[in-house]
């Protein structure tokens, strides 16, 4: 988002905090390296300065705003750019593949509302056979939490499934002082690239998502507790996973191993 209009406060339903501070946006669009044959989409324009920026280097943009006092605004602010689209609708329900033009790759931008954030990535992290890449402003520590490793305190559900998607950067931070209102957090530029190929392949989406809530529903309780009613410590051992570690100890091709197991138990279940 940019720096407020005149008249129009920041409304703390949607999450708004406007980035006002004119050095950090032309780095963050620096950072994005917007060119004439990209097709943009940018989430929560706000009121248009980082969109400004990247109409300069003759991108097609399109904007997906939920708060329709700013839309308005923004058709006005760019009614004379023919690349410009504006789509007033809830980005965690917007069809983003609805979009992509022919054999195109979509470029995804936007300062991710704090109370939204996670479960908007989640959404996006399903269109990424038309998503080139991703550059989003979040909140510092969901920030950490993507670009986490195993072992560590942030490493959880997010991160495992970002991850298994796309190579994660965290570029630079973004202090309160580049905001109105100022957050009381800090904010961080990410980069999600999805990967051409995944690492290692999960055999159904939906049960690698789904054992992945389960085995980090206890943080504290061991994999044997979280995943008690679906596989036994007896299978986790045959899978050379030790029963009493806890869930955020587990590698990336770890948890694929253990869904794809989930996935063949279940399915087994099924025809029987």
């Amino acid at each position: 988002m940019s720096a407020p209009l005149q008249g129009h406060r920041a409304r703390k339903r949607f999450g708004q905090n406007f980035l006002q501070d004119p050095g950090m946006i032309r780095r963050i669009v620096r950072a994005i390296g917007p060119s004439s044959k990209d097709h943009l989409v940018e989430i929560g324009p706000g009121t248009g300065a980082i969109t400004e920026l990247l109409l300069e280097a003759e991108v097609r943009l399109d904007a997906v705003e939920l708060d329709r006092d700013l839309v308005p605004g923004l058709r006005v602010k760019f009614f004379n750019e023919p690349r410009f689209t504006i789509h007033e609708a809830d980005a965690l329900k917007f069809d983003f593949a609805s979009l992509k033009q022919e054999d195109e790759k979509l470029r995804i931008v936007g300062n991710l509302p704090y109370n939204i954030s996670t479960p908007l990535i989640f959404h996006l992290l399903g269109f990424e056979g038309v998503v080139q890449d991703m550059h989003f402003m979040l909140q510092k520590e969901v920030v950490e939490r993507l670009a986490a490793s195993p072992g560590t305190g942030q490493w959880g559900r997010l991160s495992v499934m970002a991850q298994y998607f796309c190579d994660v950067e965290q570029l630079f931070l973004v202090p309160p002082e580049c905001f109105h209102p100022k957050p009381k957090v800090d904010s961080a530029i990410v980069r999600l690239t999805p990967k051409a190929v995944p690492d290692t392949r999960v055999a159904d989406l939906d049960s690698f998502a789904a054992t992945l809530r389960q085995a980090f529903s206890q943080r504290r309780k061991t994999l044997r507790n979280n995943m008690k009613g679906s596989i036994s410590g007896e299978q986790l051992e045959s899978l050379n996973l030790d029963p009493q570690r806890r869930p955020e100890t587990l590698t990336l091709e770890e948890f694929v191993t253990l869904a794809n197991f989930h996935h063949q138990s279940a399915t087994n279940s099924a025809r029987n």
